[in-house]
């Protein structure tokens, strides 16, 4: 899906994405990666939902955003706390979506002047 141009190109923002990929100001991904609106995409060491684990919370946490948009793949799944309690300690956030809808709610918060952070899970086919 294609997504329209906003005033916030300064700013890391999805413009298309499918199954396979996302692109951030017309870039493509088709690996898991954290996302803020000030950061250049950096790679998630994350291969499917299954394979989250603690550390890669950490990574997320790192970033020090307010909120957490996961991208669980093309179906909406959802976490253990144990693996966000660090994030729930500092009462920040996790939200769980599928990966298309994370890609649009990250936009709108973003647009908003939030500090999300999105952690999209790419599986590979």
């Amino acid at each position: 899906m294609k997504l329209h141009a906003t005033n916030t190109q300064q700013y890391q923002t999805v413009t298309a994405y499918d199954d396979l990929g996302v692109e951030f100001n017309l870039v493509r991904f088709e690996h898991s990666l954290i996302v803020l609106p000030e950061i250049t995409p950096a790679v998630w060491p994350v291969n499917s939902f299954d394979g989250l684990a603690i550390e890669h919370f950490d990574q997320v946490a790192a970033t020090e955003p307010d909120v957490v948009i996961l991208g669980t793949g093309k179906k909406q799944r959802f976490i253990h706390p144990k693996l966000i309690a660090k994030l729930s300690a500092q009462h920040k956030g996790v939200e769980c979506m599928d990966n298309q809808a994370a890609c649009r709610t990250y936009n709108i918060l973003m647009a908003e002047g939030r500090k999300v952070a999105l952690a999209l899970i790419l599986e590979k086919a």
